[in-house]
């Protein structure tokens, strides 16, 4: 399962459900941790680039590095897009898109 870090202006928005999506740059350090994460969950492991967009996936958002740090579990969708500035993306700069599906627990 991923364990994401954020900030606690976007932790309170996902736990209260106001915020829907959380964004992660194009680069190649979180192309491996998503392909990684879908590769763990096949007997095969043939995965490429392209099976992580559509795929879902269980993250845990932290806010913070501590061991006791507030967390919640969230099921998450990949998708690759342009982002809302409003909840921290930059305007005309595509990203990773973690569509949030459902708050688990937190």
């Amino acid at each position: 399962m991923l364990i994401l870090p954020i900030k606690k202006k976007w932790f309170d928005m996902i736990k209260s459900g106001e915020k829907k999506q959380e964004y992660r740059e194009i680069k190649p350090y979180w192309t491996k941790r998503f392909l990684s994460e879908l590769n763990k969950r096949s007997i095969t492991c043939n995965f490429s680039e392209e099976d992580i967009i559509g795929s879902r996936y269980f993250v845990i958002f932290k806010n913070g590095y501590k061991r006791n740090s507030p967390q919640i579990k969230c099921n998450i969708e990949l998708h690759k897009g342009y982002g809302k500035p409003e909840w921290g993306a930059e305007e005309g700069k595509k990203y990773y898109i973690l569509e949030i599906l459902e708050v688990e627990d937190g």
